[in-house]
């Protein structure tokens, strides 16, 4: 269903003679007729009916970067990791939250209500995170929200009975929910919506690559020392040290951090 769910998706309002906000914007002959004051009143009338301008190919709006110029601002490469650090730790509990439970004790059906809590809780805190990250500066806010992420981690670790487990599980997905709209809404205020694909795409090349690492490093921890705390108290860190590459990024400024003509 995903391909013909994309024919419904509109990229630019400005294409369907729009403005962002969806008032409409001025058609040609109207801005024409408020600068020539002596127009006939037939022009007038015609003005008043003019339809909305034709759909138009995207052109780059002021301030939108290229995917060139992207690459060469502090704050692509700071976002790129960020967000590869604090999505390692999600990938390494999806793949071995079950067996960590299991060496402490617990059956896979708590497991499975565990990763309950934290997808429900994860859901609603989407929202959330979304608001509130139109509220305050989106780099703040993932911070906030990627150290809440680390500290539910670092309670995981210390967990002995199922109350903490759940504990776990509801601070991982308030961390989880509210970081993850605003890991692509940064680039988008950051970078503009010209190049917004091409970015993104490049963006995740390094977080894909920590991606990778994450999980099988996890594993390989627990073979070697028997117990799963280290590596995740490792992923933790990384987690921490995203959030923190989130809080420095700052939006480039036209012409200078990246470098444009």
């Amino acid at each position: 269903m995903a391909f013909p769910l994309t024919r419904l998706i509109r990229n630019r309002p400005q294409d369907y003679g729009q403005l962002p906000d969806g008032d409409p914007a001025e058609p040609p002959a109207q801005a024409a007729t408020a600068s020539n004051p002596q127009s006939s009143s037939g022009q007038a009338q015609g003005t008043r009916t003019a339809t909305a301008p034709p759909r138009r190919p995207p052109t780059q709006d002021d301030g939108d970067l290229t995917a060139g110029q992207a690459l060469r601002t502090p704050a692509f490469w700071l976002i790129s990791f960020g967000h590869g650090f604090t999505s390692m730790v999600i990938l390494a509990i999806m793949t071995h939250l079950g067996l960590l439970l299991k060496d402490k004790g617990f059956d896979v059906q708590t497991t499975g209500w565990i990763v309950v809590v934290y997808t429900a809780t994860a859901m609603v805190f989407q929202l959330v995170g979304g608001y509130v990250g139109d509220r305050w500066p989106k780099n703040i806010t993932l911070f906030i929200f990627t150290t809440i992420q680390a500290a539910a981690v670092v309670e995981l670790t210390l967990s002995t009975n199922i109350l903490m487990f759940y504990l776990f599980a509801v601070l991982f997905g308030i961390g989880f929910g509210g970081r993850n709209p605003l890991t692509t809404a940064i680039r988008g205020e950051y970078f503009g919506r010209t190049s917004f694909g091409r970015i993104l795409g490049l963006s995740t090349v390094p977080m894909n690559v920590l991606l990778l690492i994450g999980s099988p490093l996890a594993g390989y921890m627990r073979d070697v020392q028997g117990i799963y705390d280290p590596a995740f108290l490792l992923l933790a860190g990384f987690n921490f040290l995203g959030g923190v590459l989130f809080l420095f990024a700052r939006k480039p400024r036209a012409g200078r951090d990246s470098n444009m003509d």
